[in-house]
């Protein structure tokens, strides 16, 4: 059989598929890229791109960009925004607002999205610049203004963002806005991806009506964050500190430094190199301040000018990573944990709480740590574990803060549904200086909530895969025959996907030891590795610590890592 095509590839099929793709892609760029590859008859890197494509899901889109359905693209994102915009007019919705960051192609996805919401007759706000994704959380909430003078809540929020995933990434993130709060679950996401569906089997990037009637704003919003976030802070006298800080090269400078100015806080010094928004991330192998060395410029920095504290944001500013001085560690620098700061923050939010007469919950992933029930105990607050993820965290009744071990926390949820690093910025910094009028620090601090609440270790077994199917399969292995005995105690074994224990359905393993320590396995639903989420309790660092690493052997040697 000969090939009706002159390139050299046997599966007409594919071929077919991908000058389909190409002939209908606006971008020459991602044209050209796959141009090359039928011109090397690059079959592996052509199935690669067309074989399957990039879900969308609670977490909406994020992959690598490219060419073709399984990469980040102006096709397939104009496929979503298609998709969102039928799923949006089906229920009645009229309004949507747009953020973008400062990745590759985030401001031309955003503008994509924009004019394709205007096509099909939505009321559409583009925000006129770079925004924090908590901005844009904000944003949905602080709503839109109405004919009689009001506000309304805006339908749907998309936020152009991989937040701090590799720089080739980018994502599309949706807030349900009126139609729920904060990010979307099921079943909202299976009906968005259905019309998604429809849209890219039934449309092409030209027919996708499209239209420029939008608006180009937002500095109201802005301006309205702003002030909320700003009263977030308290103050004390007597106490300046010098504050380390750096951007990531991310979007959360601007923002920050008006809120810390706003708040009467003082200014943080900014790394200069890492503070302008670089969607390359020049200065870092990978912009997650959650990442060995993503702090070293910062630390170089502190050193240099005898700082007092370190706070970081992830690209888009919803995460905060925190460093306080240690004369004992190698770089004169310790970075806290997730677990840590939301222990600290957490207590800050009872405290303040109980002082004013309000009720309500505190909250965490069951990946985090459950020290804060504890405190919500010692402060007649409720205190809930839900799946990971801010989409579940924030929908917590009667939430009155939130966090989860991977540096976010949902500081303000009544305004900002969803976490927010600026905002944690505002409060942890706050504290930091009442504790500095009375000569205390950081450190010292969670080292007194330890002894009144007890000590918890807590640490990840992280194991990276070629695709993400790899980490789910290694879960099913464990699932199909998982361990009885461990530590010549009794190993509780529980499948989260049976949703047996209250918790929505989830691909997640949970072994609990006698003595009450614990190990959560889940697979990344957005990167191709698998964690292992490790706690252990005891009446002593030394001991916590200590249980904590005979668990981790453990758990090193059952999943081969």
């Amino acid at each position: 059989m000969t090939n009706s095509h002159p390139y050299e590839i046997e599966d007409r099929d594919l071929v077919a598929r991908v000058l389909a793709w190409r002939d209908q892609d606006p971008d020459a760029e991602t044209r050209a890229e796959l141009d090359a590859l039928l011109a090397a008859g690059d079959e592996q890197g052509l199935r690669d791109r067309f074989d399957s494509r990039i879900g969308f899901g609670t977490a909406g889109l994020r992959g690598e960009l490219g060419a073709g359905p399984n990469r980040m693209n102006r096709v397939l994102v104009a496929q979503a925004a298609a998709g969102i915009a039928a799923y949006l007019k089906n229920i009645g919705g009229k309004s949507v607002v747009i953020g973008y960051d400062a990745r590759i192609n985030s401001d031309v996805f955003a503008h994509d999205s924009a004019a394709i919401f205007a096509g099909a007759g939505l009321d559409v706000l583009l925000f006129d610049g770079y925004v924090p994704t908590p901005v844009l959380a904000f944003a949905t909430r602080f709503g839109t203004a109405q004919a009689d003078g009001s506000t309304r809540p805006y339908d749907i929020g998309v936020m152009v963002t991989a937040s701090h995933n590799p720089p080739r990434d980018n994502g599309y993130k949706v807030y349900a806005g009126s139609l729920g709060g904060s990010q979307i679950i099921a079943p909202v996401d299976k009906l968005i991806a259905e019309q998604i569906s429809l849209a890219a089997a039934s449309l092409s990037f030209e027919s996708i009506p499209k239209a420029e009637l939008f608006a180009v704003g937002g500095g109201e919003i802005r301006d309205a964050y702003v002030k909320r976030a700003s009263e977030l802070a308290t103050h004390a006298e007597g106490a300046s500190l010098r504050v380390t800080f750096t951007a990531m090269h991310g979007v959360g400078w601007d923002t920050a430094a008006r809120v810390f100015a706003s708040a009467g806080l003082p200014e943080p010094l900014p790394v200069a190199r890492q503070i302008e928004p670089d969607g390359t991330f020049p200065t870092v192998a990978f912009p997650n301040p959650e990442e060995p060395g993503a702090l070293d410029l910062a630390i170089e920095q502190a050193n240099s000018i005898g700082s007092d504290l370190i706070i970081a944001l992830d690209p888009d500013a919803d995460r905060l990573a925190v460093a306080v001085p240690d004369a004992d560690a190698a770089t004169g620098w310790t970075k806290l944990t997730g677990d840590q700061v939301g222990f600290i923050l957490g207590h800050r939010a009872a405290q303040l709480a109980h002082a004013e007469g309000r009720t309500g919950t505190l909250a965490c992933s069951i990946a985090s740590s459950s020290a804060l029930k504890s405190v919500a105990q010692h402060f007649g607050l409720g205190f809930q574990q839900t799946l990971t993820g801010f989409k579940w965290i924030s929908k917590v009744p009667g939430l009155i803060f939130g966090f989860e071990e991977a540096l976010g926390y949902c500081i303000d949820p009544g305004h900002t549904p969803d976490k927010d690093g600026i905002t944690a910025a505002v409060v942890l910094v706050s504290l930091a200086q009442e504790l500095a009028a009375e000569g205390k620090t950081l450190a010292q601090h969670l080292l007194a909530l330890e002894q009144q609440f007890g000590f918890t270790a807590t640490s990840q077994v992280t194991l990276r895969f070629a695709s993400v199917t790899q980490a789910i399969q290694v879960v099913a292995g464990l699932r199909a025959n998982p361990p009885v005995e461990l530590l010549n105690q009794a190993l509780a074994f529980e499948d989260l996907a049976l949703a047996q224990s209250g918790l929505p359905a989830t691909d997640g393993l949970r072994f609990t030891l006698t003595d009450g320590r614990t190990a959560l396995i889940r697979p990344s639903g957005t990167e191709p590795k698998l964690k292992c989420y490790l706690q252990a309790t005891a009446a002593s660092d030394s001991g916590a610590k200590h249980a904590l690493s005979e668990l981790e052997t453990e758990f090193r040697a059952l999943l081969g890592a």
